[in-house]
């Protein structure tokens, strides 16, 4: 059995607690012998490992490079050593001041720095100008009429209507579109 991100979706809490039932409940049932692969993104489920004798961790390494993250194909023993989400983030393309504002957040919550509320100390960026609404799209006018094509089906487009293999087509037709040489670029 093979499960993937279970309590994904929820509240961080709310979602831990899912998964590790879940988890619990495959290990314990009686009569249940479930052979599983649970892949997910709550570190602290390696700790099920402690409690529950049939509980193994395993990761794949990652190695830090000039200050960057490389993954490699290699699966270890053992839970990872930190997360690499904002890694993960910048690989996939979210704009560098996403990934700055979230490492600024990730360092605040790990340092525990609270608001006069006792909250985690978020809403309180660098700059004013780190105030302002990102956006993943709209960093920079469009330099080529294909790329506001381009913008424009996206924005135009319903991922929550969208299949997977229909969004990875259109995916690969806005990207033929911009990589055609002049004209168009219709694919």
């Amino acid at each position: 059995m093979i499960l993937d991100e279970i309590g994904r979706g929820t509240s961080t809490f709310d979602g831990l607690s899912i998964a590790w039932a879940v988890a619990e409940h495959l290990h314990d049932a009686p009569g249940l012998g479930a052979r599983t692969l649970f892949a997910t993104h709550y570190h602290e489920l390696a700790d099920l490992a402690l409690a529950k004798p049939a509980v193994a961790n395993a990761h794949f390494e990652a190695r830090e490079v000039n200050g960057e993250a490389v993954f490699l194909r290699r699966l270890v023993a053992g839970p990872a050593s930190r997360s690499y989400g904002i890694e993960v983030a910048k690989l996939a393309g979210l704009p560098a001041a996403v990934i700055t504002r979230a490492r600024q957040v990730l360092a605040q919550l790990e340092a525990g720095e609270l608001d006069a509320r006792g909250r985690p100390r978020l809403a309180a960026p660098e700059s004013a100008t780190e105030r302002a609404q990102l956006s993943l799209f709209a960093a920079t006018p469009a330099q080529d009429p294909r790329e506001a094509e381009v913008l424009a089906e996206l924005r135009g487009s319903d991922p929550l209507r969208t299949s997977p293999m229909d969004a990875l087509a259109l995916l690969a037709r806005l990207r033929r579109s911009l990589d055609a040489p002049g004209g168009s670029g219709a694919a």
